[in-house]
């Protein structure tokens, strides 16, 4: 059986009692640093009794074929990453996907979340929401994958690293724009854990300085009653369109324009008639 086991974000006692159990009787830990999860296990007061490998992005696929070799043999394998549930913005997808497809049991335990507990604490409506990851690192890249999401209506999640929050939050400040309340949540459960509930604007304005730890974002959807402005410069504004009325609705853009396509046929073949009805006006 693969174990898909979420642990701490921060604080060493979050950990569940069936954590413990999961990582004292696992045959294989994989581990996206070894070092940090045998760490973990001495905070914990247990020992690591199975083998443990390491299982971090750039070797994912090299590890694959041991892994499944594993589970072929009966052994438990339980993957984790640093903090948190693993494939969250972690390595982890793979192997699910892989041990899932071969037919392996796969259970998970469930753990601290860092998206889920910065909803918690943000102070900004919950009901729904989305986690887009960490933002592009590029510019360009960033300030085009915002504007995608800057009429959604859900709240959204972020994940940043503390050398790009700066920029990160003016972009988010240019594309959203600087009143919309949003909510830099620093080091979640730890010692110096800090939330900053402020307009993006203000919290470009704070970070500026620089800051330090693990950070997530969070940002209040777009109001009520918003639409995507669409302009034609850059592009066929039909495409542009359909890009911006997607993303304001959580959908995928080949939905919307089939529905678009199936509208017009419609209103091309006019009102239905059938044998005794009334012919309709003309125009």
């Amino acid at each position: 059986m693969l174990v898909v086991a979420g642990t701490p974000i921060g604080d060493p006692t979050d950990a569940s009692p069936r954590l413990r159990a999961e990582l004292a009787g696992a045959d294989v830990v994989a581990a996206e640093d070894t070092r940090r999860t045998r760490r973990l296990a001495a905070d914990l007061g247990i020992a690591l009794r199975g083998r443990i490998v390491s299982y971090y992005d750039a070797v994912e696929r090299e590890r694959l074929p041991g892994l499944l070799a594993a589970l072929e043999a009966g052994e438990r394998v339980v993957l984790v990453t640093d903090a948190g549930m693993p494939s969250v913005s972690d390595p982890g997808y793979r192997l699910v996907a892989a041990a899932a497809d071969a037919g392996y049991a796969v259970t998970a335990v469930p753990g601290p979340s860092a998206v889920l507990t910065a909803l918690a604490l943000s102070a900004l409506p919950v009901d729904r929401f989305a986690f887009e990851g960490f933002p592009p690192r590029k510019a360009g890249e960033r300030a085009r994958a915002l504007a995608a999401v800057a009429h959604d209506p859900r709240t959204l999640v972020f994940f940043e690293a503390p050398h790009r929050i700066a920029e990160t939050l003016s972009a988010m400040a240019e594309a959203f724009g600087a009143d919309r309340p949003a909510a830099v949540c620093r080091e979640l459960t730890k010692t110096y854990e800090e939330v900053r509930r402020a307009p993006l604007g203000e919290l470009a304005a704070w970070a500026a300085d620089g800051t330090r730890g693990e950070i997530t974002i969070v940002v209040e959807g777009a109001p009520a009653g918003s639409a995507p402005a669409v302009t034609a410069e850059g592009g066929d504004p039909r495409k542009a369109a359909l890009a911006a009325v997607a993303a304001a609705y959580g959908l995928d853009r080949k939905a919307v324009y089939d529905a678009v396509v199936a509208a017009k046929k419609a209103q091309q073949a006019g009102p239905a008639v059938t044998p005794g009805s009334a012919l309709p006006p003309r125009p």
